[in-house]
C-alpha cells in the first residue's frame, strides 16, 4: 500500500502540538517533522533571512522524499514565508495564523492572544482583528519565554508556574477567551489553564490545521487501519539536551533524531 507522507516544519519543536491534531485526524499518515534549531527562534531572524532558510530546508525533503503536502508550523515563518514558497513549490502548502476569528466568536469579555512579538506586530495579525474581532477588545501580548518553556518541557524540564503567572498577568481578570498564538503554547495548555483559570477557554489552530491537511490529501489516502504510519525527525544542528528531546519524540512514534544541515544558506 503507498505511503502518504507530510513535511512539518518549524524552528523548534512546538510544532509537535499541530501534529497531535494531523495524527489523531490522520492516524494513517506519515510524516517527516523537520526542525531548524540552529536559527531559533525565527522571530528574531531579518524577513529575508528567514524566507532563505525556509525554502532551503523545506526543498531538500520535497525534494528528496515523497512529500504530498507541507506544513509550515511557526506563525512567524507563515506570516512571512508562505507566498514565496508557493511559487517555487507546486505542492500544497498549509501555514499557521492565529485562530483570531473562532475566539471572537466564542468571547463575551474580552480576547486574548498570546504570540511571539514578531507575530503580535505583523501587520497580517492586525488585519486578522480588524477584520474577525471588529468591536472585540483584544489584549495583545507578545512573549518569548514561553517559547522557551514549551521547549525546556518538551526536554524533561518543569514549567515554573510562577514566572508563567508574571508573563500572564496582563490577561488575568479581562479576557474569557485566549488565542494560543504560537504552536509552541499548546504544549503549556495545562499550566496555562492553572494561571489563567479554567473559566478561560483556549484556542489554537490545531484543529483547524488538521481538517484543512484531511481537505487537501482526500485525493491522495486511503483511510485504512492497515496502513501503518510512519514518523521521522529531522534537524539542523545538533539538538540541546538530545536524550531528554529524543524521549519525548519516541513516545509520539517518531525515529531518531537525525541532524541535517541547512546548505547554502
Amino acid at each position: 500500500m503507498s505511503e502518504t507522507r507530510i513535511l512539518m516544519f518549524d524552528s523548534g519543536v512546538g510544532g509537535i502540538s499541530v501534529f497531535k491534531d494531523i495524527k489523531a485526524r490522520l492516524p494513517w499518515v506519515s510524516c517527516t517533522y523537520a526542525f531548524d534549531n540552529e536559527a531559533y527562534p525565527y522571530g528574531e531572524l531579518e524577513p529575508n533571512q528567514l524566507i532563505r532558510r525556509v525554502e532551503s530546508y523545506v526543498k531538500h525533503f520535497v525534494e528528496t522524499q515523497d512529500i504530498a503536502l507541507v506544513v509550515i508550523a511557526c506563525n512567524t515563518a507563515s506570516t512571512i514565508v508562505l507566498s514565496k514558497l508557493r511559487e517555487k513549490i507546486t505542492i500544497p502548502i498549509v501555514g499557521v495564523v492565529p485562530a483570531i476569528k473562532p475566539a471572537s466568536q466564542r468571547s463575551s469579555q474580552g480576547v486574548g492572544l498570546i504570540a511571539t512579538p514578531a507575530t503580535v506586530t505583523r501587520e497580517y495579525t492586525h488585519e486578522l482583528i480588524r477584520h474577525f474581532a471588529y468591536g472585540k477588545d483584544v489584549v495583545m501580548l507578545g512573549t518569548t519565554k514561553l517559547v522557551d518553556m514549551a521547549e525546556q518541557k518538551l526536554r524533561g524540564v518543569p514549567v515554573d508556574l510562577e514566572s508563567l503567572e508574571k508573563v500572564l498577568r496582563p490577561l488575568k481578570g479581562s479576557v474569557d477567551v485566549a488565542v494560543l498564538g504560537c504552536t509552541h503554547f499548546p504544549l503549556l495548555r495545562d499550566e496555562i489553564y492553572q494561571v489563567l483559570g479554567e473559566g478561560v477557554v483556549l484556542i489554537d489552530s490545531g484543529d483547524a490545521i488538521s481538517r484543512r491537511v484531511e481537505f487537501l490529501l482526500q485525493d491522495r489516502f486511503l483511510s485504512d487501519s492497515r496502513n501503518k504510519a510512519s514518523y521521522d525527525v529531522y534537524c539542523s544542528t545538533e539538538p540541546h539536551h538530545k536524550s531528554a528531546l529524543q524521549l519525548s519524540f519516541t513516545e509520539l512514534g517518531f525515529s531518531e533524531i537525525k541532524i541535517q544541515p541547512l546548505k547554502d544558506v
